[in-house]
């Protein structure tokens, strides 16, 4: 499904200076404009301390916080590039399952312009295989407008 990424990037450009309005202003227009088709939860998770990520700015669901970095947002976070997760079965214990009916979900790392990593954006979906590379390209769009994050071209999955 064709999501309106362009047109996301578009309403995002005149954001307020401080990073957790710009992380809310995100997450408020990815789940307006998402979850009609298919999203069924966006957030941020922030770096904090060496071993796990805490919850940020969310819209509308379950959410676990603090996580541990072994999940899919911590591989998103250590191994700094995007992870799409087409079946999260397939993650088994790895897997961080804070609603039981998510089947899967697409990571992107936040780069300070240093390069550190300081934490993740992530979408998740009740439907297998609802995220693609196309949604890595559109979110990153998106993440770089908010001034969120810096230009990467890495992708796992």
């Amino acid at each position: 499904m064709r999501r309106p990424y362009e047109e996301l990037r578009a309403s995002l450009t005149d954001l307020s200076a401080d990073r957790q309005a710009r992380m809310q202003a995100v997450v408020d227009a990815l789940w307006d404009a998402l979850h009609v088709t298919g999203v069924s939860w966006v957030g941020f998770y922030l770096h904090k301390g060496e071993h796990e990520l805490v919850l940020g700015p969310r819209r509308d669901g379950p959410a676990c916080s603090p996580i541990s970095i072994q999940g899919a947002c911590g591989q998103a976070l250590i191994g700094k590039q995007a992870l799409v997760v087409r079946d999260v079965a397939e993650l088994g214990e790895n897997y961080i399952a804070c609603d039981p009916r998510d089947r899967s979900e697409v990571v992107l790392p936040l780069f300070e312009e240093s390069g550190a990593c300081w934490g993740v954006l992530d979408l998740d979906s009740h439907e297998i295989g609802a995220f693609d590379d196309s949604d890595v390209a559109g979110l990153q769009s998106i993440l770089i407008t908010a001034g969120l994050t810096r230009a990467t071209s890495q992708v796992a999955g």
